[in-house]
């Protein structure tokens, strides 16, 4: 199975022209191709089939229900949700539905659910608020070309979707994104009336994320990544949704947000994320 290389950004370009073009055929009910403008992104290495397990025990860990994958230059989509954005009753709820459900079915099932759960706007949906949004695009956008290469991403009002290119390890990248906001919102909760019932658990600890597998798999992200808005209801069009890659310009402040610090990568005492 190849790795991924990096994307450059004319075929981050192509594929987002291309979700803008699924969504007009569709609405005119044309069938749609695969687009041949993204292909060979994930290529591999020289030294072969270097998307096989790596020897190296860091690469390959387990947070107890799926395998995942961490490596440098490696193409993973991630999605983190904020703390009250599913109750805990109907996680319990979930819990019992997937006992009756044979094995091999149930993480599908889990995460339809659950993205299910997140599209219907549960929780305080601070993130609708757009200064904590800016924040939110701003965090994103700060490390990109440093800590990751960005390639695509959507705030949603009680979750977030990114595709990037790892060149640190995933969860600090994730830790960042969340303290920098969390420290954000911790400050100004009341003060633009945000609703975030506790401020200092702001987002929940765990995140979901997975490899890129193929240009397929990668087609297929991108796609859901700019089409989670108008799947939510919240716009017709993925690019007039203000808060996504898929029609947004780069933030001219995306280079100092306000709550950035020299070690964005580190927890913060006594909150949880």
């Amino acid at each position: 199975m190849p790795t991924a290389k990096w994307v450059t950004r004319s075929k981050l370009r192509a594929a987002t022209h291309y979700c803008h073009r699924v969504q007009r055929l569709r609405r005119a009910d044309v069938p749609v191709g695969p687009p041949t403008t993204v292909k060979n992104t994930l290529s591999p290495k020289a030294n072969g089939d270097v998307g096989a397990p790596s020897e190296s025990p860091k690469e390959w860990y387990s947070r107890g229900y799926l395998p995942h994958r961490d490596a440098k230059e490696l193409l993973q989509a991630v999605t983190f949700r904020l703390a009250d954005s599913l109750p805990h009753e109907k996680l319990t709820l979930l819990e019992e539905e997937l006992s009756n459900l044979p094995e091999n079915q149930r993480s599908t099932h889990r995460r339809k659910k659950i993205e299910q759960w997140l599209d219907a706007g549960m929780g305080c949906c601070a993130l609708r608020h757009p200064k904590l949004a800016e924040q939110m695009r701003d965090s994103l956008q700060h490390f990109d070309g440093q800590r990751y290469r960005l390639i695509a991403w959507c705030i949603m009002p009680n979750h977030v979707h990114a595709l990037l290119e790892t060149l640190t390890p995933l969860a600090k990248i994730v830790q960042g994104w969340k303290s920098i906001t969390a420290r954000w919102a911790l400050t100004h909760n009341e003060e633009f009336q945000l609703g975030i019932p506790d401020p200092k658990h702001l987002w929940m600890r765990e995140y979901w994320d997975r490899y890129i597998r193929s240009d397929a798999h990668f087609e297929n992200v991108v796609l859901y990544i700019h089409q989670n808005s108008v799947k939510a209801g919240l716009c017709e069009l993925a690019e007039d949704w203000p808060w996504s890659s898929a029609g947004t310009p780069r933030s001219s402040s995306a280079s100092t947000p306000s709550s950035a610090n020299e070690d964005v990568g580190a927890p913060i005492p006594a909150q949880k994320f």
